[in-house]
């Protein structure tokens, strides 16, 4: 009987533009030399990915099984399925690393069920870079994906991170689908208080890359537009 494959975590770049050679270590082109097997949410980009970090890699050889919001849960399973018969799985998220803010948390849920040692390998996460950059909390802070749509909701949402970040001193994160973000700017600046503090970290480790915090009264008077482009959005009132 083989022994189970392991399961990897394999982070990619957080944007087209970025040089996978300047911001993932080696061990990531390394792993891709010896896994054939991989899970991700676009099969064209994950090629491009693998081409570009690691060209010797012959294509063909790849086997690829595509995991986004429209796959079938009863499906998962069969993709790890490699695992079990002593094949390596490789995972990768769209953007950043799997398993956060992103689907692949599912199938290392499973990974799990199944007694399959998970491997994580470092890379760059924009929560993660985010924080750090942002002069907030990074010993307290919550991360909590998107924001309503509906207009009052999306009001309450924010009104209540501004209280959470000031009565637990705990920096609190969100993203927004990036063409509504400028829509969403608007909506923080007329909700929050003057003094509550924001961080717009976008296009992390891209060379257009724009991290600054400022309060929100400072924010008032400055023109930005963060219009498709990837963000992570910051808010504490100190």
């Amino acid at each position: 009987m083989n022994p189970t494959g392991k399961l990897y975590l394999l982070p990619v770049p957080l944007g087209d533009d970025a040089d996978p050679k300047l911001v993932l270590p080696d061990t990531v082109a390394r792993s891709i030399e010896f896994i054939d097997h991989y899970i991700v949410e676009n099969e064209k980009t994950a090629r491009r990915f693998i081409k570009a970090i690691l060209p010797t890699k012959k294509q063909p050889d790849l086997k690829l099984s595509v995991l986004n919001k429209h796959t079938d849960a009863a499906d998962h399973l069969s993709f790890i399925q490699p695992c079990i018969e002593g094949k390596n799985v490789g995972l990768m998220s769209e953007a950043g690393c799997p398993g956060v803010a992103d689907p692949g948390a599912a199938i290392v849920k499973i990974a799990h069920e199944k007694g399959i040692q998970v491997v994580p390998l470092v890379g760059p996460s924009s929560i993660l870079l985010a924080i750090m950059a942002s002069g907030m909390n990074g010993q307290s802070f919550a991360f909590n994906g998107y924001l309503p749509i509906d207009k009052s909701d999306k009001k309450s949402a924010l009104k209540n991170f501004e209280k959470l970040s000031h009565d637990k001193s705990q920096s609190q994160l969100f993203i927004e689908t990036p063409y509504r973000n400028n829509k969403l700017m608007e909506d923080i600046l007329n909700t929050l208080q003057p003094n509550t503090h924001l961080c717009i970290a976008a296009d992390i480790t891209l060379p257009t890359e724009y991290i600054k915090t400022k309060t929100i009264a400072q924010w008032k008077k400055e023109k930005i537009d963060l219009h498709n482009r990837p963000c992570i959005f910051i808010v504490h009132r100190f």
